[in-house]
């Protein structure tokens, strides 16, 4: 099954991995590092790599602000939110993702 589940589910996993990074962000302003903890203790476990293209790619496209803070535990953190456009991008895909779990169903 491990093997089944690495070929077959990868793809899907990365396919909504900017899903789940839009909803987490839109609980409250967050760190990267939050996110990817977040991300780490769940089926979408990701790395740096791979979390901060998105982030500077749904920034590029207006659906992420960012925000720096001052941390006690050093440099500056930069803080991201979704923005309006951020807010009905999230929308339109969970709209989706409902249809599409939908769809499944119904076969």
């Amino acid at each position: 099954m491990t093997d089944v589940k690495q070929d077959k589910f990868t793809p899907i996993r990365k396919g909504l991995l900017e899903l789940i990074v839009l909803k987490t962000i839109s609980k409250n302003q967050v760190y990267a590092a939050d996110i990817l903890n977040r991300l780490n203790q769940t089926e979408f476990a990701t790395q740096e790599g791979t979390l901060y293209p998105l982030l500077s790619r749904l920034r590029r496209e207006g659906a992420l602000g960012y925000e720096w803070k001052e941390s006690d535990a050093g440099p500056p953190r930069k803080y991201y939110s979704l923005t309006v456009k951020g807010r009905e991008q999230l929308e339109t895909l969970l709209k989706y993702w409902q249809e599409l779990d939908k769809t499944i169903n119904n076969f």
